[in-house]
């Protein structure tokens, strides 16, 4: 039977709100009130904050849309710094965090609820950023990704996406996540459909766990210079929670413009 990955997904990542994964962890009062004093930072990759560099030197104003980028973190982050912020993400409990922030803290912000490649609500040319930190792992193609992220953004404007070093799939999860041990066992690119029985993903991280997949550079990089951006950013960092962390980057973050 096949599987739909946006509505399974999208359970998941409720499921995960309710366990208190950290990326759906609303930002305090305190820092809400530091943004708008303009002490503010956001991550794209892992816990590093994005150099300021890759931000528009002004963000009073700016017509911002954070990327399957729910969770009451970036998003009432950057409102509060006074960016115009609309969140769209694929799980309602995700979206739920930053309206609570947004009640809380008299932050205001829009949420939407969608699928990443899919950006039908808004017009051509209507933010000056997109802000998407690690997500595309969800979806098993980019390319509509960055079109739709490429049409939605206003001639000079600027996509910031962070997401994971391919090589990070090639190793056996359990024996990576238990041991730490790097096990070469898939072949890429990988996916949780193809690449793990579902018995055994079931055993390893639940039945109800978001599905995962791989996207070479080519996908990442190659898709974004291929839908018309200019990159002119790049970072890279280890990852901040698994084994690989001493052999390899885990994350790779871009800073693209749309000329």
């Amino acid at each position: 039977m096949s599987v739909d990955p946006v509505a399974h997904n999208r359970l998941a990542w409720d499921r995960q709100v309710d366990e208190g994964n950290e990326w759906s962890r609303p930002i305090s009062a305190e820092t809400v009130a530091r943004a708008r004093a303009g002490d503010w930072s956001v991550v794209l990759i892992g816990h590093r904050p994005v150099d300021r560099s890759w931000f528009p030197a002004d963000l009073t104003g700016a017509d911002v849309l954070c990327l399957a980028s729910g969770g009451g973190q970036q998003g009432p982050t950057l409102a509060a710094a006074g960016a115009r912020v609309t969140v769209l993400d694929n799980s309602p409990r995700q979206l739920e965090q930053d309206e609570l922030v947004a009640r809380r803290d008299d932050v205001p912000l829009r949420t939407v609820l969608g699928d990443m490649r899919d950006l039908s609500a808004f017009a051509d040319s209507s933010f000056d950023l997109v802000f998407n930190p690690v997500s595309n792992l969800f979806v098993p193609e980019l390319a509509p990704v960055w079109r739709e992220s490429f049409r939605v953004l206003r001639p000079g404007g600027t996509l910031l996406c962070g997401f994971l070093n391919p090589d990070v799939y090639l190793f056996d999860h359990e024996a990576l996540d238990e041991r730490g041990e790097l096990v070469v066992r898939h072949r890429l690119p990988y996916s949780d459909l193809t690449h793990v029985p579902a018995e055994e993903r079931e055993r390893l991280f639940g039945a109800d766990a978001p599905l995962e997949y791989s996207h070479s550079m080519a996908e990442q990089i190659g898709g974004q210079l291929a839908a018309g951006f200019v990159i002119t950013g790049f970072e890279e960092l280890p990852h901040h929670s698994d084994a690989t962390a001493g052999w390899l980057p885990g994350y790779f973050a871009t800073r693209a413009v749309k000329p």
